[in-house]
């Protein structure tokens, strides 16, 4: 048995001691009883248990933990001390005069681990503040609505399923408006706005007005701070579908396109935006019939129109459509809808965009990120001088420098990013389309939403592009020595740097391209940021 060090035994022993009687419990959570408290799926799959400290005397919970099945009885322990020193309700530190279980094998064991701190340790056959408390949970998980209505959750997975299919974003901006003319439901028109051109969040908005969309997309232009950015994200009136990965990624895993994953591991969601109700992930009846006609109308939409929508100038189009709707009594209505594309609301949205370039100081390009392949290895280095003379007479692409590089230090330093064979070429040609590769530069950006800084690394093409090509966390070690590195070989090389484009990315080459596997390499300027002149960029909430 694991015993409490002395010097923790005399700091709990300052704690004064009062009399009241403390109730003390482990129990393993049921689906009702854990939703109340975590909502954590996977959670729930390992059989989570909750460890719970209670005032007696004064009602209230001094600690609660969710703990794993396979948490040893120190867990209630640490608990407890918890509870005591630093207590979750509004209490003082002290030290109860009594504690109560249920559980032998929990009193035998707190009696052990106590036995210095001068408290009674008693079983007894109930514990009814405890067992209120799970009442309590139990009541409030019953109640809870899910969040789809269960006689349209199917119909509604099986819209969103067609949505994904059709990739509306592969078409349609976020400016390039539809209506849907509905007249259900106490909903006149839904304004349609589709995400996923940047590649970083996929779904639909269906703005319940064009003045809340016009009014989200005039504060996103010209509110700079997070905190007006986050009013405005919260101060939307619509319905949405996004997607997201049904997988659980690693910490440290980097994020991936969803683009690039099957079907059956996109997973949806549907919720509520509202200036009064914020965001609510919980759709009720009528705004899930609304959902679920807005969604096929879209659909059927889209499918006819997908050539026309695609076209260089956004189209003046128009459809009918009879929608069936089934009803909670086993019978179907069928609702008429009207959609429409709207290119001159659309030309007004895009409007603002132009501008607000208008008004920058500088005329900066977009950061793109679809240069470098999802999952690529990224490495910042040294090549050594005689790997640069092969690559410049063997790669399948080179770009020289302008001048004679002076061959100084210990080789020239790179940025190396490492993908599969195609999407290695692919990378290639997209920067000979861009007139080939000008500078290499870090910049600095923040999360606002994690309050963290970052190290932009970014590529900018001779045709004025710029890409983004790795994100370092500004207070990885490790990053900050390959930096100081980087930034020493670049002033032996008087501001010569490369990009290695490598194959290999599976494999025992991984993170070790050989020669054979370095494919392009690129002899381009470092510069800094304050050459580049974008000055430092902000991770922007677009949904």
């Amino acid at each position: 048995m694991a015993a409490l060090n002395r010097s923790t035994l005399r700091r709990l022993q300052k704690l004064p001691q009062i009399p009241s009687v403390w109730e003390g419990d482990r129990r393993p959570l049921s689906n009702a009883d854990s939703h109340a408290i975590v909502d954590d799926d996977d959670f729930l799959e390992e059989g989570g248990e909750c460890i719970l400290w209670v005032d007696g005397s004064e009602g209230v919970v001094r600690a609660m933990d969710m703990v794993g099945p396979d948490a040893g009885p120190e867990a209630i322990v640490r608990a407890l001390l918890r509870a005591m020193e630093h207590p979750q309700s509004p209490s003082p530190a002290v030290r109860p005069q009594k504690i109560v279980v249920k559980n032998r094998e929990i009193q035998f064991y707190l009696r052990g681990v106590l036995q210095d701190l001068g408290i009674a340790i008693d079983y007894v056959p109930e514990l009814p503040l405890i067992d209120e408390i799970f009442r309590g949970m139990e009541e409030v998980a019953v109640n809870r609505p899910p969040e789809l209505p269960p006689e349209y959750a199917d119909v509604l997975m099986e819209k969103a399923a067609q949505i994904w299919h059709d990739a509306p974003w592969q078409t349609l901006r976020e400016h390039q408006i539809i209506s849907i003319e509905v007249n259900q439901w106490d909903v006149a028109s839904l304004y349609v706005s589709v995400l996923g051109q940047g590649r970083m969040d996929y779904g639909v908005l269906l703005y319940r007005s064009l003045e809340s969309l016009k009014r989200f997309r005039e504060r996103v232009v010209n509110d700079d701070s997070f905190e007006d950015l986050e009013q405005a994200f919260l101060g939307q009136d619509c319905l949405f579908l996004t997607f997201e990965s049904a997988m659980e990624l690693d910490e440290d895993e980097e994020e991936i396109d969803l683009a690039d994953l099957p079907p059956s591991e996109i997973e949806p969601n549907f919720g509520n935006l509202h200036p009064l109700e914020g965001l609510r992930s919980i759709l009720y009846e009528e705004e899930a019939l609304t959902m679920l006609v807005a969604l096929e109308a879209f659909h059927r939409f889209f499918r006819n129109s997908r050539r026309k929508l695609a076209a260089e100038t956004f189209p003046n189009l128009s459809s009918r459509y009879r929608i069936p709707v089934p009803l909670a009594d086993g019978e179907t209505q069928q609702v008429s809808v009207k959609v429409s594309t709207m290119p001159e609301v659309s030309d007004e949205l895009w409007q603002m965009l132009e501008d607000d370039d208008d008004d920058d100081e500088f005329e900066m390009p977009p950061l793109r990120d679809d240069l470098v392949p999802p999952n690529s290895f990224l490495s910042l280095g040294v090549v050594p001088w005689a790997t640069v003379d092969f690559l410049r007479g063997n790669a399948q692409f080179y770009q020289g420098a302008e001048v004679d590089i002076n061959p100084s230090g210990d080789g020239l330093p790179v940025v190396m990013i490492q993908t599969s064979h195609p999407k290695a070429k692919t990378m290639i040609q997209d920067l000979k389309e861009a007139e080939g590769v000008k500078a290499i530069c870090f910049n600095p950006g923040e999360d606002p939403f994690q309050d963290e800084q970052y190290d932009l690394g970014i590529l900018q093409a001779k045709n004025g592009d710029l890409y983004l090509f790795g994100e370092f966390n500004e207070d990885d070690p490790v990053h900050q020595a390959a930096r100081q590195k980087w930034d020493r070989r670049c002033q032996s090389t008087q501001g010569w740097c490369g990009l290695v484009i490598a194959k290999g990315l599976m494999g025992a080459s991984r993170g070790q391209p050989q020669l054979k596997d370095m494919i392009a390499l690129f002899e381009v300027r470092w510069v800094s940021a304050k050459d580049l002149g974008i000055g430092p960029l902000q991770l922007m909430p677009t949904f």
